[in-house]
């Protein structure tokens, strides 16, 4: 299969994974103010502290904005949070897409999309990760980013292996795996174990796993 015919049908199959629904859709997004991104941008570090403990009243006064400005954003507290991960976990998913060459071995565009996947966990706080797993709705979230994550890295495997990159494998659950790690060191019982970051940890041993696979 030449290097056309390969980006052709990688980006047939990409098109064909359903991406999570956003929280915020792209008509709301498109409609917000210059200070409404603002606040947005600086709810990410507020969070970092953990978010438990914060009313609406406690948010607005730490970024000194108006309750109205945030009731216009979210109806409370949690679907607060919700569009932060959501929108933060979508940016970094476009770079992880976007790290995809036409021209990279299967194996090679793994390692590069989970790096910039890994992402989404290299400044996790054990505050933030402790309240994420706290909040259903919120793991709800991110277990159907990583699903998709999940998606795309075993349709990345299935090429490596019709190409002969890879013996055969299960690669749903080869994907299962190296998709995961970041999620899984970060953790709260898992993040304050490791003596790296999550996504140091999770780059690591997808190199590991993968350089085993290779033929």
């Amino acid at each position: 299969m030449n290097t056309v015919t390969e980006s052709t049908e990688l980006q047939r199959r990409l098109r064909s994974l359903r991406a999570p629904r956003p929280v915020m859709d792209r008509e709301r997004e498109a409609q917000l103010t210059g200070r409404q991104h603002e606040v947005l941008e600086r709810l990410s570090d507020l969070f970092d502290d953990g978010f438990a403990h914060l009313t609406m009243a406690d948010i607005a006064a730490h970024l000194g904005c108006s309750l109205r400005t945030l009731y216009d954003l979210a109806p409370s507290r949690d679907e607060m949070v919700l569009t932060v991960i959501d929108r933060n976990l979508r940016s970094i998913g476009r770079s992880a897409i976007s790290m995809l060459e036409k021209d990279q071995a299967p194996l090679d565009a793994i390692r590069a999309y989970l790096a910039a996947a890994n992402e989404a966990v290299a400044t996790t706080t054990p505050a933030f990760a402790r309240d994420r797993a706290a909040t259903p709705s919120a793991n709800r979230l991110v277990t159907a980013h990583s699903d998709y994550l999940v998606a795309v890295t075993r349709t990345l495997l299935d090429l490596a292996t019709e190409q002969g990159d890879i013996a055969e494998v299960d690669t749903a659950a080869v994907a299962r795996v190296v998709a995961g790690l970041g999620a899984l060191f970060a953790l709260p019982e898992h993040l304050e174990e490791i003596d790296s970051t999550p996504k140091e940890a999770a780059d690591a041993m997808v190199d590991v796993i993968l350089r085993g696979l290779a033929q």
